[in-house]
């Protein structure tokens, strides 16, 4: 079974955090303007942060749910998370920084699936250069090549082609509509961009002042 069910509730200075929805397997969009908590509900999903109450459900598995005094930590979340910043490790090769994502893997096992996602990202024969030495498209293959190595229940996308220009942003816009939907990945994306919004989504959830607004989209028929 794969989907999303999220509840939490966090209150910060000056601000407060109540949202409930829930996804298939499919591409959501979190949208809305700075400040609306779209980022921090990101991070409470994948245990970066810890609310004051909620509940989180990736597929089968029970994230969170502090009525029961279950919170698990980052790495037992099966969540793949590709960071605004992207946060790839410069002193790291391309290889090395895909490998990265796969702490708990078997050596062999996490080699295989390095290779790979190198090869599906289009990635061959830059495995042994750093991040300072590609491209910012080949940056963005390289977070979310090292995001899926763990094979996720749940990808998670902070703003990701936000450095990037207009057609650089199509590119990996389709790019993760195909994996998406290729591995039927419950997957969310933060944007501010209106545009990626109409050409990705199949939910948009509306975000403003800590609220949260699922909206169907064409051929959404929940």
């Amino acid at each position: 079974m794969s989907g999303l069910s999220v509840a939490l509730r966090a209150r910060l200075p000056g601000f407060e955090l109540d949202v409930a929805w829930e996804i298939g397997a499919e591409l959501a969009v979190l949208f809305g303007p700075s400040g609306a908590g779209k980022s921090l509900t990101l991070r409470l999903i994948a245990g970066l942060a810890r609310p004051d109450a909620g509940r989180v459900v990736a597929g089968d598995h029970l994230l969170l749910d502090t009525g029961r005094a279950v919170c698990l930590p980052p790495q037992q979340r099966s969540i793949g998370y590709v960071f605004q910043d992207l946060a790839l490790f410069p002193h790291m090769t391309v290889r090395e920084n895909v490998l990265y994502g796969g702490h708990g893997l078997e050596r062999e096992e996490r080699a295989a699936r390095a290779e790979s996602l190198i090869n599906r990202f289009g990635l061959s024969g830059l495995q042994k250069r750093r991040p300072g030495e590609i491209s910012g498209g080949q940056k963005q293959r390289v977070a979310f090549a090292r995001a899926l190595l763990r094979r996720p229940s749940v990808l998670l996308l902070d703003e990701p082609f936000s450095a990037l220009d207009a057609p650089l942003r199509r590119d990996m816009g389709d790019l993760l509509r195909e994996v998406q939907r290729e591995l039927e990945l419950p997957t969310v994306l933060v944007t501010h961009d209106a545009a990626e919004v109409a050409a990705l989504a199949d939910t948009v959830i509306l975000c403003e002042g800590g609220r949260a607004f699922r909206q169907r989209v064409a051929g959404d028929s929940s």
